[in-house]
C-alpha cells in the first residue's frame, strides 16, 4: 500500500490525516512546524462514505484508493473519531497508529497515550517515568516531533510550573485542545 492523505476541517482549522499500510501515520495541523513535504502524503482520496460503511477489521472494500481501502477506511474513521472529540463525546481514540520515529521517540509517544483525557504532565514528569530526570529536554524534542496531533496528545504536556510552552501547531491551538478538556482552562483564542 501507499500512502494516502485527506484534508478535514476542525475547530482549530484545516488537518491533515495522512495513512499507510492500513495505519494513521499523521496529522498535520495548518502551518504545522516539521510538517512533511508534499510529497510525502501521497495521493488525496475522498471521505465521502461515512467510516461505519466498512468495518476496520472486515476486510471490505471501498474501492477508493486502488487496492489501499484499508487507508482510507482509517482516514474516515480519523475524521469521525476527531469530529466527536471536537463535539466533547469521545475522550480516548480507537485508532491503529504507526507513526514514524526512533525508538526513544516511540516510547515517548506511548507515554503520551498514557496521559487521561483532561489531565497534564510535565516533560520532567515524563523524563523521570522513562527513568532519567535528565532526559526532559530529549522528551520535549520527541514531543515536538510527534506526527499524530491531538490523537497521540503531545497538547496534554507543560513545561515546569504548568508553563504553556511548545507546539507544533502553534500555542492558541494547544491552549484550545487544553481548554476543550478541561473548561478550567479557557482558551483566549478560538478558530
Amino acid at each position: 500500500m501507499s500512502a494516502v492523505h485527506a484534508v478535514i476541517p476542525s475547530p482549530i482549522g484545516l488537518l491533515t490525516l495522512v495513512a499507510d499500510g492500513g495505519a494513521l501515520t499523521a496529522v498535520y495541523m495548518e502551518n504545522h512546524k516539521r510538517g512533511p513535504a508534499p510529497e510525502a502524503l501521497g495521493a488525496a482520496v475522498p471521505l465521502e462514505l461515512p467510516a461505519a460503511v466498512t468495518a476496520p477489521d472486515s476486510g471490505a472494500q471501498t474501492g477508493h484508493d486502488g487496492g489501499g481501502c484499508a487507508n482510507t477506511v482509517v482516514l474516515a474513521r480519523t475524521r469521525d473519531q476527531l469530529g466527536e472529540y471536537f463535539a466533547g463525546s469521545r475522550r480516548e481514540f480507537d485508532l491503529p497508529l504507526a507513526p514514524a520515529g526512533n525508538p526513544f521517540r516511540q516510547r515517548v509517544w506511548a507515554l503520551l497515550r498514557q496521559i487521561p483525557f483532561g489531565e497534564t504532565r510535565s516533560y520532567g514528569e515524563l523524563a523521570r517515568e522513562l527513568g532519567d530526570r535528565f532526559l526532559a529536554q530529549a522528551v520535549g524534542s520527541a514531543n515536538a516531533r510527534n506526527p499524530v496531533s491531538v490523537i497521540i496528545p503531545c497538547h496534554r504536556v507543560l513545561g515546569a510550573a504548568g508553563a504553556l510552552t511548545g507546539y507544533a501547531g502553534g500555542l492558541e491551538r494547544k491552549q484550545f485542545l487544553l481548554g476543550l478538556e478541561d473548561p478550567r482552562r479557557v482558551p483566549d483564542v478560538l478558530f
